[in-house]
Parts: C-alpha cells; sequence; structure tokens
C-alpha cells in the first residue's frame, strides 16, 4: 500500500506541469548515448509518446555527426573539421544526407511508431522548411546556416498530430545545389523559434551545467551563463551547448534544457517534476 500511495503523489506531482504543457510544442534535440544505446532509446521512445499523450506537441530534431563520420572513413572519404565544425566537401553531403536523412530519421521514426506514437520524418528539403546558405562564406564547403525555416511545414504536421522527426539537411539556392549539412543544435534552435515553441531540451552526454565544485547548476541566466564563460567555469564543449541555449531564448524559446540523456526518461523528469534533472536557462 505505501507503495502504491508513493506512486499515486509521483502522479500527482506532474499534474501541474502536465496543466502547465499543455497544448504547447516542446522541440527536442536528440543526440548522444541516448541516440545509441538500445536501453536509452527505448526509454526516449516512451517520454515522446508520453509528451504526446498528456498534450504537449514533441518536435525533434536529431544528429548524427559520429555515424556520418564512420561511413565516410569506409568510404575513404577524408574528412576535416574547422574549430569543431566539420568542413562538408560535395561527397560527404551526400553521405551526411544518406546517414541523416536515410538511416538515422528512419530508424527514429519506425522506433516511435513501434511505441504507437504517431511519428513522421522529414529533412530540412522537405517542403523547403529549411533554407541554407554557405557558413562562415563558403570555406567550410556545404556547411551550411540557415536563412529560412518555413514553419508552416511542421505546424500543418503538428495540427494533424504528427510527431515531426527532422534531420537537419537544408535546401540550398538552385534546384541543382546538393544542400547542406547543418549543425543539429542550430537546427533545433532555428525550429524552435520559427514554430514558436515554449521549450528546448538539449539530450547530452553531461549532467548539465557544472560549477567548480562539479555540482549541477539548476537554473541560469543570460548573464550568469556569459559571467560563467567569462570565468572559465562553462568550458570547452559546454560553451557552443550554453550558446545555442541562449539563441534560442532570443528566438523567443520561454527557457532551453541542457539535461542528461544518459538518464533513463530524462525528458519526463525534466519536463514535469518539481526538480527536474538539468540545467535551465532562461
Amino acid at each position: 500500500m505505501k507503495r502504491k500511495i508513493e506512486i499515486v503523489k509521483t502522479l500527482l506531482d506532474t499534474l501541474p506541469f502536465i496543466k502547465k504543457f499543455n497544448g504547447d510544442i516542446i522541440v527536442i534535440k536528440y543526440g548522444g548515448s541516448a541516440q545509441i544505446n538500445p536501453e536509452l532509446k527505448e526509454s526516449f521512445a516512451i517520454d515522446i509518446l508520453m509528451l504526446s499523450m498528456i498534450g504537449i506537441k514533441p518536435v525533434i530534431v536529431h544528429g548524427g555527426g559520429k555515424k556520418i563520420t564512420e561511413l565516410l572513413g569506409n568510404l575513404n572519404i577524408a574528412t576535416q573539421f574547422k574549430d569543431g565544425v566539420r568542413i562538408t566537401s560535395k561527397e560527404a553531403i551526400k553521405v551526411a544526407e544518406m546517414v541523416l536523412s536515410g538511416d538515422i530519421n528512419k530508424e527514429i521514426v519506425n522506433m516511435l511508431n513501434h511505441h504507437h506514437a504517431k511519428a513522421i520524418g522529414i529533412s530540412g528539403k522537405d517542403g523547403e522548411f529549411l533554407v541554407a546558405k554557405p557558413k562562415n562564406n563558403g570555406e567550410l564547403g556545404y556547411t551550411g546556416e540557415i536563412t529560412q525555416v518555413n514553419a508552416e511545414v511542421v505546424n500543418n504536421l503538428i495540427k494533424e498530430k504528427f510527431i515531426p522527426v527532422i534531420a537537419p539537411i537544408a535546401s540550398g539556392d538552385s534546384a541543382n545545389h546538393p544542400g547542406f549539412n547543418i549543425n543539429a543544435d542550430t537546427a533545433a534552435c532555428e525550429v524552435a523559434g520559427a514554430i514558436k515553441a515554449r521549450r528546448l531540451l538539449f539530450l547530452t552526454d553531461t549532467p548539465g551545467v557544472l560549477d567548480d565544485d562539479k555540482k549541477l547548476l539548476n537554473s541560469l541566466t543570460k548573464e550568469e551563463v556569459e559571467a560563467l564563460i567569462q570565468n572559465g567555469t562553462i568550458n570547452g564543449g559546454m560553451i557552443p551547448k550554453v550558446q545555442a541555449a541562449l539563441y534560442a531564448i532570443e528566438k523567443g524559446v520561454e527557457k532551453a534544457h541542457i539535461i542528461d540523456g544518459r538518464i533513463e526518461h530524462s525528458i519526463l523528469l525534466e519536463l514535469l517534476t518539481s526538480d527536474g534533472i538539468g540545467t535551465e536557462i532562461k
């Protein structure tokens, strides 16, 4: 009986958040271990189904950099990075599109549909949803910077109660253009702003933003983030994550969350519990 009461208390704890987010769009950038580990994949699918069933409208933007690098290596196609950003050659953009739009996207869609979530996969090329130009004046090849988001494409899917799963490949400026490879974090920010998402969640392989004593910082403002970057507390790979979160807020997202995708049901724990598990940036 005690265990049953605890279960009811847990359910009651979620009620204010279910009411709060009911009818809202939540964008989730799906990557890291959550996208690779079989148990975490199942946990992710169940979380997305749960959000959909309680009236929240999830939209997923996924990455796939490791798989792209792996296939490029198998095909003996050279791959280079500059300041952590892939230089995408004409051969590499074809591989990136195969991996992102053909392999990973359909795997995610299949997994969600298997769990009876109504998912549909698109790339940024579909309906010219994402249009881009060369990033850094073309010095990164076919790595692009988004210039236009056709929000109607995803909004129409949401109206039909689909869960959009988006591969970050964008259209170029001509019919024969091979397209652009887009950073998934950036794509998630642009999408979230364009479709007026209330929240954006980044699934990562870290607990969130940590202080100098390696303790989790649950909530940060823009000013606090900038100060922590300045004093070196936020460093390395966390800098682009928090910068993406700040960019999302500039685009109109209420809050962005950096959470540990290695924890089962991390999305539900962050959105539907009082304490959450990661860092929210507001």
